[in-house]
């Protein structure tokens, strides 16, 4: 197995994560002091504001807005394009510029990920780009440099806020369950993120469907249409409109309750895609989307094994994993769903398919972040767990009666009759699932 250490030290900081820049596994073999992205972009107007509108979205606290002072997306080149990605203050809103081959004029994309702040100098800088100005982009091991023919600013690699971590993890889970509603062209696209109520407007609901007079958001379920709730958390959008090609919904469309939502915009170059939880006041670092596969008895270990296969792959491509690890195609899976927990994989809404971006291996806090799941090995280990006569009882750790798990998941306790299957499942089921696959 590949072991990859960092050419510089990854540690926990006072509110976050520093990250060391992770030697690339690349083409050319191992990259160990990486300085991986540097070119002009192509459309330098639709960059500058792309980065801007990711600078926006993670400043902002769209539940009982507060503006924030963060500002520091992460940046993965994985050889043909440049990722950014952030969440908002409030860790509702999941944004995510993809730079694209076409978007590149020249330069050299490699391999890499780090974590840059974009503060007001380079805020400024990048309002002043205009459409026909050359813009070049240099990200590596001392940081994000911009410069422009009148300015030239730089910003060092920060702490990525710990929670970040656990919330690209369920954002990747959440996404990867979502199917496409529709798409419309250049004029819709336009004319719906020019309607978009303000970051600070009252969050309105409603079921957005796309007919031939464009995207229209309705009261009451529709069909084909995708229930989102806060329209508002996509006004970060409107910074961007004059580049509007096309826009796609992704969701759990067709139906009267919401789900996650993913909004992807066409762009000249490039993609950005806002990704929403189901409610305003719901973060992507709760929802706890990935503990049925870190249950997996195998998942440890199958995770360390396909981990050491990824190599910066834009689209990660499942069957050379499987062929790669030995592994089959349903245990490859959840050992990406694994990394995905771990930071190191993300969805791709677009492409359908995982990619892969470099972050530190922490098991330790794997478990920090998924209490529930500690707490289900344990009741398997003091034998709580017992056949029933409608399923399973699982003794209560607080004397009471027994909670009762039955087919499809459902439990008596209060974590389920609060939540359902909304934000994963209860410690209850996870110590069910725990020891059927170890009896199996």
């Amino acid at each position: 197995m590949t072991t990859r250490t960092f050419s510089t030290t990854s540690h926990l900081g006072d509110h976050g994560l520093v990250l060391g820049l992770a030697p690339a596994l690349t083409p050319a073999g191992l990259v160990e002091d990486p300085s991986f992205f540097h070119g002009y972009a192509a459309h330098p107007q639709v960059l500058a504001r792309g980065l801007l509108t990711l600078a926006d979205v993670t400043a902002t606290r769209y539940f009982q807005h507060v503006p924030s002072s963060l500002r520091d997306p992460v940046l993965t080149a994985h050889g043909d394009r440049l990722r950014a990605e952030c969440f908002s203050a409030c860790n509702s809103v999941y944004a995510r510029l993809d730079l694209l081959p076409d978007g590149i004029d020249a330069g050299e994309v490699a391999h890499g990920t780090t974590n840059v702040d974009i503060g007001p100098a380079t805020r400024a800088a990048l309002t002043h780009v205009g459409r026909g100005r050359l813009l070049r982009l240099d990200v590596g091991r001392t940081g994000l440099t911009l410069s422009s023919p009148e300015v030239t600013v730089a910003e060092r690699p920060v702490e990525m806020p710990g929670r970040w971590v656990r919330a690209l993890g369920n954002v990747a889970e959440l996404h990867h369950g979502l199917t496409q509603a529709f798409t419309v062209g250049a004029a819709h696209a336009k004319a719906f993120v020019a309607s978009l109520p303000a970051a600070t407007a009252t969050t309105r609901t409603g079921w957005l469907a796309a007919d031939r007079t464009g995207v229209r958001l309705s009261a009451r379920p529709t069909a084909g249409g995708v229930l989102v709730s806060g329209l508002n958390r996509l006004s970060a959008a409107k910074r961007l409109l004059p580049h509007v090609t096309g826009l796609s919904v992704h969701g759990q469309h067709g139906g009267e309750h919401g789900g996650p939502v993913a909004v992807e915009l066409a762009l000249p170059g490039a993609r950005l895609v806002l990704g929403l939880t189901d409610d305003v006041w719901r973060g992507h670092s709760g929802e706890g989307s990935l503990l049925t596969a870190l249950a997996g008895a195998t998942v440890a270990e199958d995770a360390d094994l396909v981990s050491a296969l990824l190599a910066f792959e834009p689209v990660v491509d499942v069957p050379a994993l499987v062929r790669g690890s030995g592994l089959d195609d349903t245990r490859v899976r959840a050992a990406l769903a694994v990394l995905a927990a771990d930071g190191r994989v993300g969805w791709d809404v677009h492409d359908d398919a995982w990619f892969h971006r470099e972050l530190p291996h922490d098991p330790a806090r794997v478990e920090r972040d998924n209490p529930r799941l500690v707490g289900a090995r344990r009741l398997v280990t003091d034998g709580a767990v017992s056949p029933a006569a409608d399923g399973w009882a699982v003794r209560s750790r607080t004397g009471g009666p027994d909670h009762r798990v039955t087919a499809g998941g459902r439990c008596t306790c209060t974590w389920f009759l609060t939540h359902g299957t909304g934000r994963g499942p209860c410690a209850h089921v996870l110590a069910v699932q725990i020891l059927t696959e170890a009896s199996a």
